[in-house]
This record gives structure tokens, C-alpha cells and sequence, in this order.
């Protein structure tokens, strides 16, 4: 933002004085190659880091010259009250080192350029009214500096002559519809200093007046050991160094009429921007207050949401005690403040903005997170905030999470407007003192906590003790996430242990011409496992998500051996432009069975293509259904319609949830698959056994179990031809997130439902069964409070009656439809490498094909199916 300078500055006019050009300098002093032109535009009046400094103009001599011998370089001043003589200058670069029997480095910028430090550079003499003067030497790496530094050659007492920017990251700028300034690494870090390694640098010196109440009348510059360049010089009053900021500080603002928030519900803080600013300092950040209501605070919502505030902002800034601050309206007006005048105490007049000053967060306080019945520390999701909603994150935390996919991914969460740390077991959190609001949680079985801590000057460690409320892994459950992309398997470790997600499958794919975790994959570790030094209670292993954008997407889980290529196929976006089709998913799949490894056909019901052949053929192991973020999202009606399908046609396919995370707004473990691992000892392989048995739920919260005639699901009932009844059993658990229905579902239909209104019930129902059919447990209800929605599902349970299998026609005339639809896509668009092996890979999709509507005959089941595609004929559709 463009603001006025600073008051507290008045600028030496050196225009009588200068006696070089900066054009005209020898190579030392002068601009390199590659070199930007910013310092060229320092003409006239000019503004660096707030401060104001008259350069020289356009036509005639601009820069003052120090060179060892000549003469020194006097200035008179009309008498000059300063307790600080600002300088804007540069040493001469020295040449790079080499070591004898090196050769140079090859780089823009050597590393070793501008550490040469303590040489007496110049003498600087302050000349006082009384006759008096002081000398003071200025020496290289201190007060002064050569233009041309390594990234590492900061001077100790001059600042670099551009200020720090703010800027926003590339998600920000696309949402703000700008395009991003810097590339996407670089953009992360929000902000840069203003020192350039491959660029020149001026500097900024405070040179401070050793007798402040004398009036100084006249400056002398001599050259000692080294040449030197000054370009601007001006003084100021003011009581504390002009070029020492204070730390982060907050603001709570009143937004002026004709001001109004962008589209992230922030004032631009960018660089860019022209909405707010401070002259003697930077304005990092400026959002919309966060509004918590106490009550549901404190109460037992299991989500609790604050209200962006329209009219009221946080703004956290960094400045000089003595620093302006800047707003500017809609229609160009500038509104002022200074911010002394909203300190305690000060008797300045009225601030021109509704300001107060928030409390700063500088008591470092750790956080220890136990267990309630053993005491040991337990992993854990953390959000802490202050009094005005400000969020107080860890050290080594982000305090603004970016959302967007492939941005954050360094254990943390966005949750709708709140923010989330994870952490192990302990962390060190810089609180304000006065009440700070906590919400600790860890997983579904584990009663999440919110407390209201007063943090005063004795506060140094505060203890949490969680509470494991709900006791299924002691009955032999284990929770899993099938699909987790982007995480380190360490943090996908760290995340599964505070979400208390026993087993996370971090998927290695391919995005175009982007690749991740393959590194990560060696088709033999599980992190975490006993066999790899863990306690065993939580694993991570890397598998692959196989994709193509037509024909579908598949994962491959556990298995072992070399990973199986091509992750992705037949064009962008999964694969890159102009790859063909090397594989169906039938190929990976028979690969991954062949590898000892479990295949899921993942996020249902989409793509509707190849799934339903690979159904068909006898290589899927489960289906999963997909939710990012419950707060947001339901399980799919969608996705278990799907199911259903193929269930109605006589196809086993146990249930898996899994979060498909890539971005921090994605929760590990959302939706998650509970599997009953009985007697077995938990590993990774008995899991993807019992995944394989069936004996599994989904969900999002409220625990769910059920038994037909005392089978659980993944088993087969028999009756007798003329049928019977099944008595159903079932009990539901959940630690916070709310149910109200419990339905039972035969063959996709809703046969018996019980209302609920507590966080726990069990029920008994008896359903007459006359034909073949499959039975399940469906609850309804939601984190974001919506009744409708599907909160928890269980996998199946199988009724044969006499000989007669499940199978309906209408389901299974759909099922030929897509594998048709398949075989269209391999006939028409597919890009081909070779006839032979398109052959192949239309073959497997025949087969299944040729299987099921062999079943149809076989059943006598009456259709009338007219192919949407030929399928025993090759052409193009």
C-alpha cells in the first residue's frame, strides 16, 4: 500500500554535496548483469521502510563518493535536534574467495560473497553547535555493507534499504482472480525480507547521536580502508531506534463506512494491495473477527463453528512503537491512526480509527495431552484461540492453514473456520495472559475436550487428561482410512495416532506430469509395525491409487514387491497427455491380488466404467465410500446406492471408508472403516483379512454393530426354500456426533426403522425373509446437525433361501450397460500403443461381460437388454 512517510523524519538535502554518479561507478560499486532496476527509480523524494530520504535527481551528480585518500566530505546542517542520523549506503563488493586447488563456484551469486566482516570502512563525525564533534567508525558488516551479498551476509546493524513484504499464497491469489506473483514454494512462506542474494542491495544505517540534547550542525564523511557510497541521509527524534520493530502485535479494528472485506473475509494485506498499511513496520495480517458463542463453547455440540463478523477485524502487524496506521476506504479516502495512541495510558489525542489492542501471545505455555487412565501422552488434535477468536497455533505450526489441494500437509486441519495443530502428546503454545479457549480431540472413541483456561504470569504447563469413553478396539476393532494422498508416511503416522486411526493407507499416484509418495513406496514397510520398531497400535502403509480418467480409479493396498506401473493411464488429467492405455483396471488388479495385496474400488459411486467389470470378474475386495471433510459432506447416497447394486446381483463387497485427503480441509479418518479383527492379533495383513471377511462398518462417528441369527456381516445365512424369519441385533455408540434413526435395509430397501435420541441405543428387530436377499444397518445422522444424512453404514449379512441366489435383473441390465460403456470407450477413444495388446485389454472386459449376461440365461432371468454397444463385434461407437 502507498502511504505517506513517516513525521517522525526529517530529510538532509545532499544535492550541493554529491560528487559522483552512480552510472559512472567503478565495478565494485556499480550494478551487475541480471541486476534489477529498482534502485534507479531512488530519485527526488523518496520513501524506504517508511522513512523519507531525498536522492539525487536525474541530470547531475547523485551519489556521495568516499574513496581512501580524498579528501573528507563535510556537510553544514542548519542546527538539528536527532537522536538518530539515517544513512541509505553501500561498501564495494569484495572480490569472491577462492581456496587454492578449488575451482570457483559457478554460481550468480558465490556462497561465500560479502562475510568479510570488521574492516573500519569510513569514519562518520557528528559536528555540534557548542564546536564539539564525536567520530564514529563504521565498519564493514555492521553499520554498512556491499551491495552484493550471499543469502547468508546479513550486516548485524543495517537493515536492507526494501521493506519486508507481505504477500498471499498462489491459492489466495487465484481465489482473489490476480494471478500469483511467485512460484508456489516461494509463495508459501508469505512473506520475504527484502534482502536479495541475487539482486543489489542498499542499507539502511541508524546512526544514534551520542549527546541527543546538543544540536548538531554539520556532518564529515573520510574514507579509511574501503570505498563507500551514500545516497540519501536524513534524521529523526524519535526515542527508540527507527530501525528496531517491535514483535507481532494485534489490533481489534472497527471497519470505517467504505471499507469492506474481500472474498477470504480479509482486508489485502498483500503488497499489492491498497487497503491497508503502517509506515514504520508491516501489516501481516488483517481478517474478520471470530465470533464463538460461549455457551455452545462449554456445551456438548460436537462441532462448534464461529461467525466471520462483517463490521470488526483482527490485525496482527509488526512496527516501531511510533508507526502510522493506514486504511483506505472504497472511494480513496485515508484513514489514520497512530498506534501510541492506543497504548494504556497515553494521553494523545482520540485515535481516527475505533481500535483497540489485543493482549499478545508471549507466554510460551506447554500443553501436556495424557491419558486419563494410564497418564501416558497421547497423540491428539489441538485448537487454541483467544478472546477474539484469534487462533494461537503451536510452535512449528502454520497460523493461517492454507486449504487448497497439494498446499498444506504438514499435520494440520481446517475445519470450516477453525484451525488444528496436531501434536504429540506435548507442545509449547505462546498464549496471551487472560482466557484462552482449548478443544482437544481424538477420534470416535474418545471423549473430545473444550476448556476455558486464565493464563496469568505463573502459567507455565496446564495438563489434559482424555477420557477413552467408548472401549471397541478392546473388543477387537480396528479403524482404518483406505485413501490418504500427499503426507509423509511420518506425518500420516502422526495424524492416524489423534485421530485414533489404527491403520492409514497413504496412496502413492501420479496427477498429470506430478508424481507423489513413490519415493515413499518400497512394497515392504509398515510404519509403525512391531517388525519396524512401533508399538504396533498404529500403522502406515504405502500403497497406490491406479487411475484413468474414463475407465475409473482403483487402489491396491498392502501389496508387497515392486510397485506396480503405470500408476496412471491413457491421458490427462490422470496420467499426462498423449500416455495410451497400457492396462485396464482388471490388469492391476490381478497384480495386486497376485502381490498379496487387497483391492478397493474407491470414492463410489464414481467413475461408473471398468468397476463393473472388474465386479464381475471376481478382483474387487471391498468398495469404499468417500468423505473429505463430515462437516461438510454425508456418506454418499449415491456411493451406497451403487453398492447395493452389485450386492442385488449376488457380488460379496464388504464396506471401506476412506477420507481420499489432499488438502488440510481433508480430516484423516473422517469417514473410517471399523473391521473386527475377533481373536486375531492386530498387523496390517490379519486387517486386510478381515477387510476381505466383510465383518466391517463405516462411519463418521456413531459406532455401529450388528448380527443376523448371531452371524455378522461378511457371512451367509441359510433358510430353507419356503424362507423364515431373521432376528437382527444391533447396537450403536457414538462419543458426540448425533443419530436418530436406525434402519434396516434388505436388498436396498429400508424393511424396519427405530428412532433415536441419545448417543447410545440397541434394538432387536425380526424381519421375515421369503427370498434370497442381503441385510444391513444403516444410521441416520450427521455432524452438520442434518437428519437426513447417512452417518454410519454396516457391510452385509447373506440370506440364501433353498437354491435360489440374490439376483435382480433391473440391477444387473446397468451392470452390462457400463461394462459396455467400457468397452465403447476401448473401441473409440482410447489412445493405442499396439492392435495386440488393445486386444487384450478388451478381452478381460468381454469376459466379464460374457459372465454376466451368461447368469441372466442361467437364471431364466426375463430381460430385455439391448446392448448400448456391441460387444462381440470391434467397432467404433
Amino acid at each position: 500500500m502507498k502511504i505517506p512517510p513517516s513525521l517522525h523524519f526529517s530529510t538532509v538535502d545532499l544535492q550541493a554535496n554529491f560528487n559522483a554518479r552512480r552510472c559512472e561507478q567503478d565495478a565494485e560499486l556499480a550494478k551487475r548483469v541480471g541486476d534489477s532496476d529498482w534502485s534507479d527509480k531512488l530519485k527526488g523524494l523518496q520513501t524506504l521502510r517508511g522513512i523519507p530520504f531525498l536522492f539525487g535527481g536525474d541530470l547531475d551528480l547523485d551519489v556521495l563518493s568516499l574513496r581512501p585518500g580524498a579528501s573528507p566530505v563535510s556537510i553544514s546542517l542548519p542546527p538539528t535536534q536527532a537522536k538518530y542520523v539515517m544513512f541509505v549506503q553501500a561498501v564495494t563488493d569484495c572480490p569472491p574467495k577462492t581456496l587454492p586447488g578449488f575451482r570457483p563456484t559457478e554460481t550468480t551469486t558465490p556462497p561465500n560473497e560479502g562475510n568479510e566482516l570488521g574492516q573500519v570502512v569510513s569514519t562518520y563525525s557528528l559536528l555540534y553547535a557548542d564546536g564539539s564533534e564525536i567520530d564514529t567508525p563504521v565498519l564493514r558488516r555492521f553499520a554498512i555493507q556491499q551491495r552484493h551479498i550471499a543469502w547468508g551476509a546479513s550486516p548485524f546493524a543495517a537493515m536492507p534499504a526494501r521493506a519486508p513484504n507481505v504477500h498471499a499464497s498462489n491459492g489466495e491469489d487465484l481465489a482473489l482472480g490476480r494471478a500469483p506473483e511467485l512460484s508456489f514454494g516461494y509463495a508459501e512462506y508469505r512473506t520475504s525480507s527484502g534482502r536479495l542474494s541475487r539482486d543489489e542491495n542498499l542499507w539502511l544505517y541508524a546512526l544514534p547521536n551520542p549527546r541527543p540534547a546538543a544540536k548538531i550542525v554539520g556532518l564529515r564523511f573520510r574514507a579509511e580502508n574501503e570505498s563507500s557510497l551514500i545516497y540519501a541521509v536524513s534524521t529523526s527524534e524519535l526515542e527508540e531506534h527507527p530501525l528496531r520493530l517491535q514483535g507481532r502485535r494485534k489490533l481489534r479494528l472497527r471497519l470505517p463506512r467504505g471499507l469492506s472485506l474481500n472474498t477470504l473475509g480479509e482486508l489485502d494485506t498483500d503488497h499489492r494491495g491498497d487497503q491497508i498499511g503502517i509506515d514504520l513496520g508491516t501489516v501481516i495480517l488483517a481478517r474478520a473477527v471470530l465470533e464463538y458463542s460461549h455457551d455452545d463453547w462449554i456445551g456438548n455440540l460436537h462441532d462448534v463453528q464461529p461467525v466471520r463478523s462483517a463490521s470488526e477485524i483482527i490485525v496482527e502487524y509488526s512496527a516501531h512503537p511510533d508507526a502510522r496506521l493506514y486504511l483506505r476506504t472504497d472511494d480513496g479516502s485515508l484513514l489514520v491512526t497512530e498506534l501510541r495512541s492506543l497504548s494504556a495510558g497515553h494521553t494523545a489525542p482520540p485515535a481516527a480509527l475505533d481500535a483497540v489492542v489485543i493482549e499478545a501471545a508471549t507466554r510460551p505455555v506447554k500443553f501436556r495431552i495424557i491419558e486419563k487412565d494410564t497418564g501416558r501422552p497421547v497423540a491428539a488434535r489441538l485448537h487454541v484461540h483467544g478472546q477474539h477468536g484469534e487462533y494461537l497455533p503451536p510452535k512449528g505450526h502454520h497460523r493461517k492453514v492454507n486449504i487448497g489441494m497439494f498446499e498444506d500437509f504438514f499435520a494440520e486441519f481446517s475445519n470450516g473456520l477453525n484451525q488444528y495443530a496436531y501434536v504429540d502428546g506435548s507442545c509449547v503454545v505462546d498464549l496471551p495472559f487472560g482466557r484462552v479457549f482449548v478443544e482437544i480431540t481424538r477420534g470416535f472413541e474418545v471423549r473430545p475436550l473444550r476448556r476455558i483456561l486464565d493464563i496469568d504470569e505463573r502459567t507455565e504447563i496446564v495438563t489434559f487428561e482424555l477420557e477413552k469413553v467408548l472401549r471397541w478396539r478392546e473388543q477387537g476393532w480396528v479403524s482404518a482410512d483406505t485413501h490418504v494422498h500427499f503426507l509423509s508416511p511420518q506425518t500420516a503416522l502422526l495424524e492416524g495416532q489423534a485421530e485414533d486411526v489404527n491403520v492409514v493407507n497413504l496412496l502413492a499416484s501420479q496427477w498429470g506430469e506430478m508424481f507423489s509418495n513413490v519415493g515413499d513406496f518400497d512394497g515392504r514397510t509398515t510404519l509403525g509395525a512391531k517388525d519396524f520398531g512401533g508399538d504396533g497400535e498404529f500403522l502406515v502403509r504405502v500403497g497406490t491409487e491406479n487411475r484413468m480418467q474414463v475407465l475409473g480409479h482403483i487402489s491396491l493396498l498392502g501389496y508387497e514387491g515392486e510397485i506396480i506401473h503405470p500408476l496412471c493411464t491413457a491421458g490427462s488429467d490422470e496420467a499426462a497427455i498423449g500416455d495410451p492405455l497400457e492396462t485396464t483396471m482388471a490388469g492391476w488388479a490381478e497384480r495386486c491380488r497376485q502381490q498379496g495385496g487387497l483391492v478397493v474400488m474407491p470414492h463410489a459411486p464414481d467413475p461408473q466404467a471398468e468397476r463393473a467389470a472388474d465386479i464381475v470378474l471376481g478382483l474387487v475386495d471391498a468398495i469404499e465410500m468417500m468423505v473429505q471433510n463430515p462437516r461438510a459432506g454425508q456418506i454418499s447416497p449415491f456411493g451406497l446406492a451403487d453398492w447395493y447394486r452389485y450386492l442385488n446381483i449376488g457380488y460379496h463387497l464388504p464396506l471401506v471408508g476412506g477420507s481420499d485427503k489432499m488438502e488440510a480441509s481433508s480430516l484423516l479418518g473422517g469417514i473410517r472403516t471399523y473391521a473386527h479383527l475377533g481373536s486375531h492379533d492386530f498387523t496390517y495383513r490379519n486387517w486386510m483379512d478381515a477387510v476381505r471377511g466383510g465383518d466391517t462398518f463405516i462411519t463418521v462417528g456413531p459406532l455401529v454393530s450388528m448380527n443376523a441369527e448371531g452371524q455378522r456381516p461378511g457371512s451367509r445365512i441359510k433358510l430353507p426354500a419356503g424362507g423364515g424369519t431373521i432376528s437382527i441385533d444391533w447396537r450403536i455408540e457414538s462419543i458426540s456426533v448425533p443419530f436418530n434413526r436406525v434402519e434396516v435395509i434388505k436388498n436396498g430397501t429400508v424393511v424396519d426403522e427405530r428412532r433415536c435420541d441419545t448417543l447410545s441405543s440397541q434394538g432387536y428387530s425380526t424381519i421375515p425373509v421369503t427370498e434370497s436377499c442381503w441385510l444391513a444397518i444403516r444410521v441416520r445422522g450427521s455432524v452438520g446437525q442434518c437428519d437426513a444424512d447417512i452417518a454410519a453404514h454396516t457391510s452385509s449379512v447373506y440370506v440364501d433361501v433353498g437354491d435360489r441366489p440374490i439376483f435382480a435383473t433391473t440391477d444387473a441390465v446397468a451392470v452390462l450397460a457400463q461394462i459396455e460403456g467400457s468397452i465403447a470407450y476401448i473401441d473409440t477413444l482410447a489412445p493405442r500403443t499396439d492392435e495386440a495388446r488393445h486386444a487384450r485389454l478388451r478381452a478381460a472386459l468381454e469376459l466379464a461381460h460374457h459372465r454376466l449376461h451368461h447368469r441372466l440365461h442361467q437364471l431364466g432371468a426375463s430381460h430385455d437388454h439391448t446392448p448400448v454397444h456391441s460387444v462381440h463385434i470391434k467397432r467404433e461407437h
